[in-house]
């Protein structure tokens, strides 16, 4: 017999059910060092069967994956000496998926870890200088680092933790806070966010005199957790600049540019731009200290760069720009405007795009107004949605001279107050994406072999709403993409992958990309994913990462074969069918399998909670359109889920063809009555709206209790004008108005059935009338004798008079 504490166990497994893709939940160590070999460990659940890493840049070379056990696999790399510091996206690859990315750290100093205890500030851990700390802060947990400066050697902090973390539950959230202590225990710089970091920290100090300083190490409310919440923590001389200017340049030339350091320093520096232009381009600086651990971003280019002259603090001093161009500039006062023109011409489509907070780092919180030639201000901006920098557009309504306004939101201003305004012509424009199937995860793709897998695609249309074709390149041997059009105005449509039986099993990034036209113009659409790192509460974005291509992992077989069956019939507006799925066991499995819709065609409804059980192999999932239905032909995929030794795995089917056609009838309901005890007519009008061949039944249903139909069902051509149904109330049937009669049209047709429903007829069921009864004959009124009169009151003295007679 079970006992109570293993039967609350199985429960508890049962209701917890894990999903069989890999996950991962911690690495240690968090980074390696650039030039050298590394390996790090990763930890997670549904590992066992690791068999790659994939890195989205290059420059890290994979040498070896060895499982450990399903919550850890040991990974042996190396990277590239002349890597760039900073961090790198990698993806564990298991024969059943892949796991979302996680950012591994690189750098060019050596790596020491953290030793515990290091709590106080009188037993602090002693480090040297260019030294690149690992740790982990526990709940109220305090870090303490001890270094020796000597005078006027500059001592530079920065942490690399909540960028390290993966979470999306608003639990366990490192949002670090630093500290420089001197040895009177006084703080000489601090920071908790930094804007070039957002929220991880930097400072620096440079002593006047020689000492020893502790560095302090915390979560910025005290909280923590073991193994989740690590960091890596570079100390040292090195370079951090904060600020590039200008900060924008032209693709493929070299940009003479000024670089800010954390302590006000400038350095002249020459920066190879990429070939292409880029929404936001890497800059790392190196000198005879070291590298600056991680990068600073600009925005690269094809248009002209103009940068700032000052005096432009108002309209008459605006510094000349031109259309399009980056305008380059620094807010140094707190009060300050900066001012520039540029000319266009009427009907110039033109976007004003500000890029500071979000695409430089910069702690410029800026506003833009946009000005025409008449001096009137044409539209202003501040945030757009989520984007911390304001974007306007326009059209030009006449020849002339405009202007561009900014300034910071909070009237603040520096040196590192940077910003690029971006004058550009709005064009047409696709934006693409994957859709998230599993909530605030970014979509990775699992193929079994010989099978399939899918995803959704997602289309921003910027100017243009017509038919583009998707398409799929740089996909693995034995992998092949089914694409379909996405019609115009519609923003999803499936994409379908297929591994053949000899496919290999392993991970690999592909292109996702689209084409249309807009008359004899071609439009490309552009891919990018966006990986949500951390959230915090109400699911608020802390920390995501972008990148440009999607990934797949070709997984084992599924332990059964599906087939969802191709209709040889339409489904009808205002109308229903159903689907076949079949599946073939291989031997041994007899699981359940579960299905739900991957893509739903525009207006079609479906069942997602049939299931085909153990024993079975085939199950019917109903389906409905309703009356807006979008026309057409439109693919149709389901997802397939099972459970395996790991889990539960979820798949896609291959594709059927749904075709969508308007109904065939309209009906005209007339409203019946009938006393309880009779019979009446339902005459229903029907108006043909198209041709269609089959044989056409119309069947009455909804009928209400205490009502029957001999004959509810009836055939009907397609030229019929009424179908008439003669119904019977029955004696005690519920009086009043009963809407809850419809019509299902039924057509017949290479052995299937489309079924087209309307509604709503009514039935008023009344009481019968009492019978009506003839009144009673009058009676002639018998005489009524008179009544006696009363008898007159006796007086007193009469009364005393009768008294003595009657003695």
């Amino acid at each position: 017999m079970l006992s109570v504490a293993a039967v609350l166990s199985a429960m508890f497994v049962v209701g917890t059910a894990s999903a069989a893709f890999p996950k991962i939940t911690y690495m240690r160590p968090l980074g390696v060092v650039r030039g050298e070999e590394s390996t790090i460990t990763l930890h997670g659940s549904s590992l066992g069967d690791a068999t790659q890493v994939l890195t989205d840049l290059p420059g890290l070379e994979i040498l070896e994956v060895t499982p450990v056990d399903e919550k850890s696999v040991t990974v042996k790399l190396k990277a590239d000496e002349k890597l760039a510091p900073g961090l790198y996206p990698i993806r564990l690859v298991t024969k059943s998926g892949i796991t979302d990315l996680r950012l591994l750290g690189v750098g060019a100093m050596p790596i020491v870890n953290e030793v515990e205890p290091n709590n106080s500030f009188e037993e602090p851990q002693t480090i040297e200088m260019d030294r690149t700390i690992e740790g982990n802060v526990d709940r109220e947990d305090v870090d303490c680092f001890k270094v020796h400066l000597e005078a006027g050697q500059k001592l530079t902090v920065e942490i690399e933790g909540i960028r390290l973390v993966q979470e999306l539950r608003n639990r366990n959230i490192f949002d670090p806070a630093i500290a420089i202590l001197n040895s009177d225990r006084f703080e000489v710089a601090v920071s908790d966010d930094s804007p070039l970091l957002q929220q991880d920290s930097l400072c620096s100090f440079t002593p006047e005199e020689a000492g020893e300083y502790t560095i302090v190490v915390r979560e910025s409310s005290f909280l923590g957790a073991s193994n989740v919440c690590g960091y890596r923590l570079h100390v040292g001389s090195y370079p951090r600049p904060v600020t590039v200017i200008p900060s924008g340049g032209v693709n493929g030339e070299v940009l003479q540019a000024k670089l800010i350091d954390v302590d006000g320093t400038v350095t002249d520096s020459s920066v190879q731009l990429p070939s292409e232009p880029v929404a936001q381009w890497p800059v790392t600086h190196q000198d005879d200290r070291g590298i600056s651990p991680s990068p600073n971003w600009i925005r690269v280019s094809d248009a002209p760069i103009v940068t700032e002259v000052e005096p432009n603090e108002g309209q008459s001093q605006a510094s000349p720009g031109q259309f399009p161009a980056l305008l380059c500039g620094v807010i140094e006062e707190g009060d300050g405007y900066d001012w520039y023109s540029f000319e266009c011409k009427k009907g110039d489509r033109v976007r004003v795009q500000l890029h500071a907070r979000k695409t430089l780092r910069s702690p410029l919180d800026g506003v833009i107004h946009v000005f025409g030639p008449d001096g009137k201000t044409l539209k202003g901006s501040d945030d757009i949605g989520p984007n911390p920098d304001g974007l306007v557009d326009f059209d030009a309504a006449a020849d002339g001279m405009h202007f561009v306004r900014v300034y910071d939101h909070l009237r603040r201003g520096s040196p590192n107050h940077n910003y690029v305004i971006e004058l550009s012509r709005r064009e047409p424009s696709l934006e693409l994406t994957l859709k998230e199937l599993r909530r605030d995860e970014a979509m990775v793709v699992p193929v079994p072999v010989g099978g399939h897998g899918a995803m959704v695609l997602t289309a921003r249309r910027n100017q243009f709403n017509d038919q583009f074709d998707a398409f799929v390149e740089g996909l693995p041997e034995g992998v092949t993409a089914q694409t379909f059009p996405m019609p115009a105005g519609r923003v999803e449509i499936p994409i379908v992958l297929h591994a053949t039986k000899e496919a290999k099993l392993g991970g690999a990034f592909f292109e996702v990309g689209a084409a249309g036209k807009i008359g004899d113009r071609e439009i490309q659409g552009e891919f990018n994913q966006h990986h949500k790192v951390v959230l915090g509460q109400n699911r608020r974005e802390m920390f995501g990462y972008e990148t440009e291509k999607a990934a797949l992992a070709v997984c084992e077989a599924m332990p059964f074969s599906v087939e969802v069956v191709q209709p040889k019939t339409p489904i009808l507006r205002r109308g229903s069918k159903d689907l076949v799925v079949r599946i073939k066991r291989d031997e041994g499995f007899d699981g359940t399998v579960s299905f739900r819709t991957l893509y739903n065609p525009p207006g079609i409804g479906v069942n997602n909670s049939k299931r085909i059980d153990k024993g079975k192999d085939q199950v019917v999932i109903p389906i409905t359109a309703n009356g807006s239905a979008a026309i057409g032909t439109w693919p149709m995929i389901l997802q397939v889920s099972y459970g395996t030794s790991r889990g539960t795995a979820t798949m896609s089917t291959s594709p059927i063809m749904l075709d969508v056609e308007e109904p065939v009838f309209d009906f005209a309901f007339p409203k019946a009555a009938a006393e309880q005890g009779a019979e009446t007519i339902l005459a229903v009008g029907m108006t043909k709206r198209r041709d269609i061949e089959g044989d056409i039944e119309v069947r009455l249903v909804g009928i209400p209790n205490g009502v029957s139909c001999e004959e509810p069902q009836k055939k009907v051509e397609l030229g019929s004008e009424a179908v008439q149904f003669e119904l019977k109330v029955a004696a005690d049937a519920k009086p009043g108005t009963h809407k809850t009669m419809v019509v299902q049209t039924m057509i017949t047709r290479d052995g299937e059935t489309m079924i087209q429903t309307d509604g709503t007829g009514e039935i008023r069921i009344d009481k019968p009338l009492p019978v009506k009864k003839d009144p009673p004959a009058d009676k002639k009124a018998e005489a009524k004798p008179k009544p006696k009169p009363a008898a007159k009151p006796l007086s007193r003295l009469e009364q005393l008079r009768q008294q003595k007679e009657s003695k």
